[in-house]
């Protein structure tokens, strides 16, 4: 139901509950009480090595009580021995052991008591032991016959229980025992009959009392066994029971604890024991007998063992038997105990008392230790009831109830509190309690009262008691809130009252938010060997702080806070990181948050994936000559299900412990029919796979030998393989060993010429491989290979076709003409051999050619050879990377494996003139801020007349933004220098030259510069020519303290590396004579033969590394053969290749590149052939440099470069 709710205080309404409190809690030793026994001793044993004995005995009252004692039922003074140690307000005392204190073995009685009565504790028995000691004695020895009955007795003294008894020699070794010797309950060794192996002097009984630390040994007892004139044989007879007590006897035993019954029998031979039970049935437990048969004994003894056992002795000379009645006896034990309490004036009192027990016990009422006198007593007593009506304060006793029989007595008493008082309330005032949303909250009302107080509850300011579904007032006066939510904090007062008076304690309520908890992962799923890292996110009430705890469990276990398995599993406050995570990892995984007001869990069940176990059990069955059935039992799958079992055999013959797969079986199948081969010896394992991945092998099945066959199949891959004319090799790939099927392998080859009728030539071999010499060049046959075992012959073989040995071809080909393309490019056609001249499989062509002379200087050139292949049956080919402006000779050859037929008769062709290549150099002699003079080298390689340069210049800056491209046309073609006017000061140029021929220009040089500024002063000249004999040039005219740059260089700019420049700076007319005739000085001479030396070593260096060999990358002959005609068609056919340090700038390409003309190309990539150096493949694709000559002694240009310009005059 809904709660009301004012905008003031809360005001909850319950109503008044009464309450029976007295009975239910502790009477506060504030209020006067009768005296009750808290502690007491029981039996007491004074051990002789114990200093002291405490005899305990403590009671609670008020007034304190005081204590009394009884000795066996006669008051005991405690101050009437010095060796008794007391304490003040209790019952307990010390006995020290000092003297003889066997005078203080007896019963105890403690009597506690106030004016109000008197409480009595139990028998305390004091068990004072003697030490155990066996008389002297002198034990004559015993002199019997062979057969003979004897029995050597221990009579072991007196001690506490429990007590062992050994039989053993002096040398403290056991007396063997069995059937014919065995020793009793009591200790006696019994001799059903004697053997002369029985005599010795040394029969010693120890007897052991281990709560007394004591062993003690009888004297040595003698035997002498003498032989007998005859042999004494007789049936059995008992020992134990004894003759005397007759054919039956009777045992009591106590309920609960061990019967042991005893038959020990002598006669000849040894007599055999065995029990029955006469009357009613055994136990369930079958009992168990021990000491050779003759004792039995039954454990927990309960009233169904009771009955008649009879045990029976007997030998083949007869039997004899005894009957024991078994009475099963219990002490007493309470049915009803009389229960004390608190009542209040005016009400009535009844006491009950009962017990049971075998013999039934006696019940014996006592008044504050006395026995009740029913004359003086003012209520009625019977045996099993005590009642009083209308209660005054002078009833308040201690009553008592002994119930007693011969196996003990029991006690219980009944404290009779009369009381008339006010409500006393034990919890303190003022306490403050909390508790979190949802939780019950319990508010304290501990009350003691007689009459018993009625017990209600208000909240805040309200006098209305509280009434809700949610409250609820518990019998010690706790009220309970359930279900408690925020509205619920406040104060409350608890008001107790009853006829004598009243009483009202407060409490404080808070209420808290409840910590929330949630794990991440949920429920993660881990590989073995991988980490997992768990978070536990926790929301809780900010006034528990102090107070929260978090902690980890997996399955329940804590896990510890420092780690475990060295590390391997880290707790880091809300964290769990498990790495390298095992199988037994695997659980779930709590994370358990506390304060001091609730606790909350949130749980991840982690599972770990893993291969699965390798599979067990192997069995084979089915047997069969090609197959065989296996099956097994699958490994655990480790939370990934079984996609697939590999089936592995290894055989011990051709590859032994090689595992190879056999088949594979899907899902979770555990059998599977295996497919065979003949003539193997298998055996088998199975390997499980899962999403994880693959288990370990099971172990090795039981291995199966199939029996051999014929051959299934016969050879593959039959070819003809000859190295010489005349000659066929036939090869094949030879039989699997698995494939052989049975012993003695060899193969039948069977050859004959194709399209002749003749009969099969045939030959049996081992080996995979048969060579036939003497047969025709170059002809088909037809062949065959079988293979063939001790149990027959495979199935009839395929014919395969092949070629005896070739030879090479003995023809030319004709008609050989070349078709010029471009000054680099020309296309070769001819007419191939006949067939039967190719004398073998004809592979291709090849075209060789070389350079005659040059065009230009009419030189004539030693041959270097050059070559392409063409693959395949053809009759053209391009041929590219030519000379421009050259002549050459051109032959062309067919080939097979064997290798080059005759070369055809050399044609003569010549090249036209193509683009020069790029000039050698290009430098900035001069400068001035709008001027420059530049110089050039000559191309390397004109490819033809040239017939002047074009100049282009450009201006740029660090954003590479360029200006537009100007151009000067150079015509005078032996000019090398040129001074270009107008440009702007302080600007940045580049310089563009290129060589031109009637076919166009090449590729350019560049250079960069940077015109001088405004007023600077920065003008050259140039001296006059210098001889080479003088070691000096003096300079004229020149400004003091300025800086100039000095360059010498050869007389026609041809070779750059001639070049030499530095910077000197004049001085002043004061310094002048300072410097004066320097040059002449010898060590100023030495230096300068030194660079001298060193820089002509350098230039050799150079000079042997770029003629070392005749090879060059495409790159570079493109750089030395810009021919536009050759680059179209690189373009289109070599593909595209470009040099950094060349780039054009942006926006410049056009200008730059405007006057090369494209020619176009119809030729595909397949019409280049295959150089000596592997240019094409037999595709077409290029693939890497083609060959070429090389003039002897040239030098290669090394390319543009940048010349920097000092800025400063």
């Amino acid at each position: 139901m809904e709660m009301l709710l004012s905008t003031k205080g809360i005001t909850i309404c319950l109503f008044f509950f009464v309450l029976s409190l007295a009975a239910a809690i502790e009477i506060p030793l504030s209020v006067s009480q009768l005296p009750t026994i808290t502690e007491q001793s029981h039996t007491q044993v004074a051990y002789p090595f114990d200093e002291d004995f405490t005899i305990k005995c403590e009671a609670r009252g008020n007034p304190q009580p005081t204590f009394n004692w009884t000795k066996d039922g006669k008051p005991f003074d405690l101050s009437s021995d010095p060796r008794i140690v007391t304490s003040n307000n209790s019952g307990t005392f010390v006995i020290q052991n000092r003297g003889i204190i066997s005078n203080f073995q007896g019963k105890y009685r403690c009597f506690a008591s106030n004016v109000l009565g008197t409480a009595m504790s139990e028998e305390i028995e004091l068990i004072v032991p003697s030490v155990p000691k066996f008389p002297k004695e002198k034990i004559e020895p015993l002199d019997v016959e062979h057969g003979d009955s004897v029995i050597l007795h221990c009579n072991p003294p007196k001690g506490i229980p429990p007590l062992h008894i050994y039989w053993m020699n002096i040398d403290l070794q056991h007396i063997p025992q069995d059937e014919r010797v065995s020793m009793s309950l009591k200790g006696d060794l019994y001799f059903a009959n004697v053997e002369e192996s029985d005599s010795r002097s040394d029969y010693c009984c120890f007897a052991a009392f281990p709560r007394l630390r004591t062993i003690v040994q009888k004297m040595p007892m003698t035997l002498k066994v003498s032989r007998s004139n005859f042999i004494k044989e007789r049936k059995p007879k008992l020992l134990i029971p004894p003759e005397s007590a007759g054919s039956s006897s009777s045992v009591t035993v106590i309920k609960g604890g061990v019967l042991l019954l005893e038959c020990i029998a002598e006669g000849l031979p040894t007599p055999h024991l065995s029990w029955v039970k006469v009357t009613g049935n055994m136990p369930k437990d079958e009992p168990e007998t021990e000491n050779f048969g003759k004792t039995l004994k039954i454990d927990q003894v309960t009233a169904a063992d009771e009955g008649t056992y009879q045990c029976t002795a007997s030998n083949p000379m007869g039997r004899a038997r005894h009957e024991f009645h078994v009475r099963v006896e219990e002490p007493p034990q309470w049915l009803k105990k009389p229960e004390g309490g608190v009542y209040s004036v005016g009400t009535n009192l009844v006491l009950l008392c009962e017990a049971i027990g075998n013999p039934e016990p006696s019940i014996q009422w006592k008044l504050n230790g006395m026995p009740i006198d029913g004359r003086t007593f003012r209520g009625r007593i019977s045996t099993r009831e005590i009642s009083l009506t209308n209660l005054q304060l002078q009833d308040s006793a201690v009553f008592q109830c002994e119930a007693t029989n011969k196996h003990g007595t029991i006690l219980a008493s009944a404290n009779i509190n009369v009381l008339n008082i006010a409500p006393l309330i034990l919890t303190p005032d003022g306490e403050n309690y909390a508790t979190v949303v949802g939780y019950s909250a319990f508010l304290h009302c501990d009350i003691f009262a007689s009459p018993a107080a009625d017990v209600r509850w208000t909240k805040d300011d309200s006098i209305e008691p509280l009434s809700a579904f949610r409250y609820e007032l518990n019998k010690n006066g706790t009220l309970e809130i359930r279900d408690t939510k925020k509205e619920d904090s406040g104060s409350y007062a608890c008001w107790a009252a009853n006829s004598v008076g009243k009483r009202a304690i407060t409490a404080n309520l808070d209420i808290r938010d409840a910590t929330k908890l949630v794990v991440t992962p949920k429920n993660p799923r881990v590989l073995k060997s991988h980490s997992i890292l768990l978070k536990c996110q926790a929301e809780y009430d900010s006034h528990l702080k102090h107070s929260f705890k978090l902690s980890w469990r997996k399955d329940g276990d804590e896990l510890p806070v420092n780690g475990t398995e060295g590390g391997r599993i880290i707790l880091d406050r809300d964290t769990l990181f498990i790495s390298s995570v095992l199988l037994e990892d695997q659980g779930v995984y709590r994370c358990v948050a506390s304060t001091a007001l609730d606790t909350a869990e949130a749980e991840a069940q982690l599972i770990v994936l893993d291969v699965p176990d390798p599979p067990e059990d192997l069995q084979l069955s089915e047997n069969q000559n090609r197959s065989v059935r296996l099956s097994w039992k699958a490994g655990a799958s480790h939370n990934s299900p079984v996609n697939e079992s590999i089936i592995e055999f290894e055989e011990n013959h051709w590859e032994p412990e090689m595992w190879q797969e056999l088949i594979r079986v899907p899902g979770n199948d555990t059998t599977a029919l295996l497919p065979l081969a003949p003539y193997v010896n298998y055996q088998f394992r199975v390997v499980s796979v899962n999403a994880v991945g693959r288990s370990q092998p099971s172990k090795p099945s039981l291995r199966y030998a199939t029996p051999p066959a014929a051959p299934d199949k016969n050879p593959e891959n039959i070819r003809v393989e000859a190295s010489e004319p005349n000659e066929m090799v036939m090869k094949w790939e030879p039989l699997k060993p698995m494939e052989r099927n049975g012993p003695g392998l060899e193969y039948k080859v069977s050859w004959r010429q194709r399209g002749v009728e003749t009969d099969w030539n045939e030959e049996l071999v081992k080996k995979h491989s048969l060579s036939v010499r003497n047969v025709p060049t170059f002809v088909p046959y037809e062949i065959k290979v079988q293979a063939v075992n001790n149990l027959g012959s495979g199935p009839e073989p395929n014919i395969t076709i092949g070629y005896s040995g070739e030879d090479v071809p003995d023809a030319a080909p004709s008609g050989v003409s070349v078709e010029v393309v471009n000054s680099t490019l020309v296309k070769v056609f001819w007419f191939g051999i006949p067939r039967d001249r190719v004398r073998g499989h004809l592979r291709g062509y090849k075209v060789s050619w070389w350079k005659t002379r040059s065009m230009l200087d009419g030189k004539r050139h030693h041959p270097e050879k050059h070559f392409l292949t063409f693959v395949g049956d053809r009759n053209y080919g391009m041929i590219p990377g030519l000379e421009p402006f050259s002549e050459f000779r051109l032959t062309v050859s067919a080939f097979n494996s064997r290798g080059d037929g005759p070369e055809s008769s050399p044609v003569v062709f010549e090249t036209p003139e193509g683009v020069p290549e790029q000039p050698r150099f290009l430098r900035i002699l001069n400068f001035d801020k709008d001027s420059v003079t530049l110089s050039w080298g000559l191309p390397k390689k004109a490819n033809g007349h040239l017939t002047g340069y074009i100049l282009q210049y450009q201006i740029i800056n660090e954003t590479h933004e360029v200006g537009t491209v100007s151009n000067v046309s150079v015509a005078n073609r032996s000019a090398l220098s040129w001074r270009l006017a107008g440009l702007s000061p302080s600007t940045k140029y580049k310089f563009y030259i290129k060589a031109c021929t009637a076919k166009g220009c090449g590729k350019a040089a560049t250079e960069e510069g940077l015109t001088l500024a405004q007023g600077s002063k920065g003008s050259g000249r140039i001296s006059d020519a210098v001889k080479p004999t003088p070691k000096f040039q003096p300079s004229e005219a020149l400004e003091p303290g300025t800086e100039y740059t000095i360059r010498l260089v050869t007389k026609n700019w041809v070779d750059n590396n001639s070049i030499f420049e530095d910077v000197i700076e004049t001085r002043g007319r004061a310094y002048a004579g300072i410097y004066e005739g320097i040059s002449t000085q010898g060590w100023f001479i030495g230096l300068m033969c030194a660079i001298a030396l060193l820089t002509l070593l350098l230039l050799t260096i150079c000079f042997v590394r770029r003629n070392k060999g005749g090879k060059y990358s495409v790159k570079e002959k493109e750089d030395l053969h810009p021919d536009p005609e050759a680059q179209s068609i690189k373009d289109e056919i070599f593909g595209e290749y470009s040099d950094s340090d060349e780039k054009p700038l942006k926006g410049s390409l056009q200008s730059l590149n405007g006057d090369i003309k494209a020619t176009g190309s119809a030729d595909s990539l397949v019409d280049y052939g295959e150089g000596e150096h592997g240019m094409f493949n037999e595709d077409g694709s290029f693939i890497g440099a083609y060959s070429g000559s090389k003039e002897k002694g040239s030098v290669e240009s090394t390319g543009s470069s940048t010349a920097t310009f000092p800025l400063h005059a």
